[in-house]
């Protein structure tokens, strides 16, 4: 029998108990090129508002034992290889604090390092339930510090990282990383040279990793040439806010087939209506096709089934799309040097009203979030540094915003190999702290030909049973899940 297209993918409430065994702090396994009292830039890029934040995931690892000598082995080959990579990437063993007018900077102190801990369930892996979609019920798998402030940076360790044994041998690593040091790509590129090092039993960096944060450097005097509307406060005009927070949001995911994606994108690369009825499209129009990816078709479907789901008023009212763009090709003028782990992402905005949204046509929404993507240049970066420099952010806005989060390009699963096999699960944990987030995930099942994606979305209990309904239509068909 032919699988759904589309298929929510359910995950059981549960309650993990952890025991924390020990708290060790890994120091760089040799010199480093910093000193205590040494500082380090970080660009506008890094330090802005949405990269000041840790990003949390976890991997789970099977085990043909549970002996506790052999888990003792694992821990050291995880904090082995850690201090080992902390050499090459040592600027993830400082810390970071304020400088004038709020800007981060990285620096250096006596016996900083990362933070592994080490910790023990009486849960078996298959109590987990199904390890195929995040789980807000794993969190216990992520330490954080006791009474930690939400969205505590200043004097923490940019890596911490736990190494949590099941009583099947199985174990989980939660790590919880640092955005202002790297990206989305920056990360895997760490993730991968640490998961290598500990493979191979010695140091393995490919490429050597780039620093090279003055690149970003405002221009003197500051151009900003854009409106940046991604950044704009705006007042919360409408029932958005109302409607998401009105009852606790419940996490949603939905397994979704290339076909699906295909069939989506198909639909969003047509022409709607009759000759008569619309003007005849220009040149320009007709290459829309080649030019339209299938993330810009699937996020405005998103957004549209998103809108429609809890039924936004006023009709007139404007909304943001936002999500992230890597910008490294881009860059030609110098270009990026090979290496670089830091943030190389600009935040594209495409806006709408509700009714347009609600009422017009999938295509036109598309052609929303094509021409966001396609705005994002070398210039529109450089005025986004810019702008930060004289109008740097101090709070996140989500005013009439959704975020799509893509971490399905992303080599997560391949760059996690420590020695132990591909996990059974590699991503982010709970997406509910922020219900204005959508996550495209890659599907973690190595059989599969990494063409199938996971959507993970938060609304309320009956918004989500709407915004399902809305998914699961393409033109006027219904694709049962």
């Amino acid at each position: 029998m032919a699988l759904p297209l589309v298929q929510e993918v359910h995950f059981p409430e549960l309650s993990i108990p952890v025991t924390v065994a020990q708290m060790v702090h890994v120091l760089p396994a040799g010199p480093i090129p910093a000193s205590p009292g040494d500082t380090l830039y970080l660009s506008n890029l890094d330090d802005i508002i949405g990269a000041r934040v840790f990003t949390p995931t976890v991997y789970f690892f099977q085990s043909n034992t549970s002996n506790h000598e052999t888990f003792s082995t694992i821990l050291k080959t995880i904090s082995d290889a850690l201090a080992n990579i902390l050499v090459p990437y040592y600027p993830l063993s400082g810390r970071l604090r304020e400088t004038e007018n709020g800007k981060l900077e990285v620096f250096f102190g006596p016996d900083q390092g990362a933070l592994l801990v080490e910790a023990h369930s009486e849960m078996g892996l298959d109590e987990l339930g199904d390890l195929a979609v995040p789980n807000p019920a794993w969190e216990p798998l992520i330490y954080r510090f006791p009474n930690e402030e939400p969205y505590k940076l200043l004097d923490m360790p940019l890596v911490i990282a736990q190494l949590t044994r099941f009583k099947c041998g199985g174990f989980s690593l939660g790590l919880r990383l640092c955005h202002c040091i790297c990206d989305g790509l920056g990360a895997m590129q760490f993730l991968g040279a640490w998961s290598a090092t500990a493979k191979l039993g010695r140091l393995a960096v490919s490429p050597t990793p780039c620093w090279d944060r003055e690149f970003f450097h405002p221009r003197d005097p500051p151009v900003v040439k854009y409106p940046h509307t991604e950044f704009m406060r705006i007042e919360e005009g409408s029932s958005l806010t109302r409607s998401l927070w009105q009852e606790k949001p419940v996490q949603k995911c939905y397994k979704i087939t290339r076909e699906f994606q295909v069939r989506i994108k198909a639909f969003a690369c047509q022409l709607v209506g009759t000759p008569s009825a619309r003007p005849s499209p220009s040149p320009s129009q007709w290459n829309t096709t080649t030019t339209t990816t299938t993330f810009d078709a699937l996020a405005a479907h998103i957004w549209r089934s998103w809108v429609r789901a809890l039924d936004v008023r006023p009709l007139d009212y404007e909304l943001r799309l936002t999500f992230s763009v890597n910008a490294r090709q881009k860059l030609l003028d110098p270009p990026l040097k090979e290496g670089f782990y830091g943030n190389a992402v600009c935040l594209a905005c495409a806006v709408s009203k509700v009714s347009d949204l609600v009422n017009g046509d999938l295509s036109e929404t598309t052609s929303l979030v094509r021409q966001a993507r396609l705005g994002i240049s070398e210039e529109y970066l450089r005025s986004t540094v810019d702008y930060v420099q004289v109008n740097r952010p101090t709070r996140l806005e989500f005013g009439g915003k959704l975020t799509i989060t893509q971490w399905s390009r992303f080599p997560i699963y391949e760059s996690a190999d420590f020695g132990w096999g591909r996990p059974l699960y590699a991503g982010p944990i709970d997406i509910t702290p922020t219900p204005q987030v959508c996550v495209l995930l890659p599907e973690g099942d190595a059989n599969a030909d990494g063409t199938t994606m996971i959507v993970c979305i938060c609304l309320p209990k009956e918004a989500s049973d709407r915004f399902r309904e809305f998914f699961c239509q393409i033109e006027d068909s219904t694709i049962m899940t």
